[in-house]
């Protein structure tokens, strides 16, 4: 049985509804920690919702935030149970989206992901593995799990944009390069990559820029 998602949201600016973008957040923060994003984008993607859900799990190494999955090396859990936490936790996300596609009646190609850290690992993980493709995925700050499954199990290869700062000390800026030959590797056809200059474990006006290109582009402005 799947968990629903607690999620907050930002109406479009234009009152007109024609796209969303679903924010996905790292490890130990919540779904507000991106949504202020949208307060910068919104005036660029006038016709956009924008949600952002809490991850499913309290989190053992930060009390006040979320978790998708347990990290071992972070809370002492084993490698199955975080294994086992991915794989609940991509169920939920997948019924959420479900959900959103139907509450507010959009087709998977008017809905983008954007992801942070570990939101952009459930990102990445969850959106190849349903059968129609989305808009695309912006994918900041993490990495690609399970590669060796990857070109097995895709059934479908939305656009991908991979940006990393390369002063990361949190996820390296190794993962990109690596997810994106994986990524091509397995069929996909669109995959971009940028990477921020002299940026830690965040996310940059220099890579939220490339961002709403590659998003207004693909979300029809």
């Amino acid at each position: 049985m799947t968990r629903a998602l607690q999620a907050g949201r930002r109406e479009p600016v234009s009152g007109e509804m024609r796209s969303a973008v679903i924010f996905l957040h790292g490890y130990g923060a919540n779904g507000a920690d991106l949504l202020g994003i949208a307060d910068v984008l919104g005036e660029h993607m006038p016709d956009t919702l924008f949600i952002a859900p809490d991850a499913p799990e309290n989190c053992a190494g930060s009390p006040m935030g979320y978790q998708w999955f347990p990290i071992p090396w972070i809370d002492g859990s084993s490698e199955e149970e975080s294994r086992e936490g991915l794989y609940r936790a991509a169920d939920d996300l997948n019924s959420f989206l479900d959900g959103v596609m139907v509450d507010e009646d959009l087709l998977p190609e008017q809905v983008m992901l954007f992801g942070f850290s570990q939101g952009t690992m459930m990102s990445l993980h969850v959106a190849p593995r349903r059968e129609d493709p989305v808009a695309g995925i912006v994918a900041f700050s993490g990495r690609l799990l399970e590669p060796e499954l990857l070109e097995d199990e895709a059934q479908s290869k939305p656009p991908v944009l991979l940006v990393h700062g390369d002063a990361d000390d949190v996820v390296p800026v190794q993962s990109l390069p690596q997810a994106a030959e994986t990524l091509q590797n397995a069929g996909w056809k669109e995959v971009f990559a940028h990477i921020m200059k002299g940026t830690g474990h965040g996310i940059d006006n220099d890579g939220l820029s490339v961002a709403l290109a590659f998003m207004r582009e693909r979300l029809g402005y």
